[in-house]
């Protein structure tokens, strides 16, 4: 009885499906529009079905870890989706109906094949924690600059060749990562995100900082540890002295720049 699948926890009701070697949805799930959270994650699923738009009660849906080449445009009913993991498949793109999720607050599209996003990612304005690690952007997507409530950003391991002017209208961002990519400067607007307490641009081709990178008076340290806070700027061709600023600790290199400015 599938009914008998269902975990009630205190506040969710729930079903996990994790690990179960599926090719495709069972049918009995699209008859339990009570299901809450929906864990699918780790499996071999090529398709969703359009009939998950009937799951409207859905608060959390992890499909992580499949083969899924696409969304269907009808993720755009789960009106009351807060939580979205489709990291590790072979998506390309994304539906621009996932915009209508407007109670959306965290999304993980990590390890795809995405290169851009849709323009209509502006209406998210719930988003809190964004992550597009690995996959194919060449530059940071125009649309993320509206979600002026991300306070978490990863883009790394991607082809970012820039960071446009415009990050700094991302206000609240206090973890922005873009390790791993071929940015060579830095924009001054960056250091206007103030709330920053943790910046990795580790493993890029940075030469220089900007003269104002001493504002992001949060940054706790120079930071070596990928778990640490603070600023990471490893693996760089920084030109000198930055170097042995940098080893001197953040005190020492905001010092440097405040003087050099």
């Amino acid at each position: 009885e599938p009914k008998s699948l269902l975990k009630r926890g205190l506040r969710y009701v729930s079903l996990s499906l994790i690990m179960k070697g599926m090719t495709s949805t069972p049918d009995f799930l699209w008859g339990l529009p009570e299901v809450q959270k929906l864990n699918l994650s780790r499996n071999q699923l090529v398709v969703i079905p359009p009939s998950l738009g009937k799951l409207d009660r859905l608060v959390v849906l992890n499909l992580g870890g499949n083969c899924l080449k696409c969304l269907p445009k009808e993720i755009g009913l789960l009106r009351n989706l807060k939580v979205l993991f489709v990291n590790m498949n072979c998506l390309t793109e994304v539906p621009a109906e996932l915009s209508l999720c407007k109670k959306l607050e965290v999304l993980s599209l990590s390890h795809n094949c995405i290169s851009q996003l849709p323009l209509s990612f502006t209406d998210l304005t719930s988003l809190r924690k964004l992550n597009l690690s690995n996959n194919r952007f060449v530059q940071i997507p125009l649309c993320i600059f509206a979600l002026r409530s991300l306070d978490f950003l990863h883009l790394g391991s991607n082809r970012l060749e820039n960071i446009a002017e415009s990050v700094q209208y991302l206000v609240n961002l206090q973890i922005f990562i873009v390790e791993n990519n071929n940015i060579r400067t830095l924009p001054r607007s960056l250091c206007f995100i103030t709330a920053l307490e943790l910046l990795n641009v580790d493993y890029n081709a940075i030469q220089t900082l900007p003269d104002d990178l001493y504002l992001l008076r949060r940054l706790p340290r120079i930071a070596w540890n990928p778990m640490d806070k603070g600023l990471h700027i490893a693996h760089n061709p920084l030109s000198r002295p930055l170097p042995e600023v940098v080893e001197g600790g953040l005190d020492v290199l905001f010092n440097y720049l405040r003087e050099k400015k």
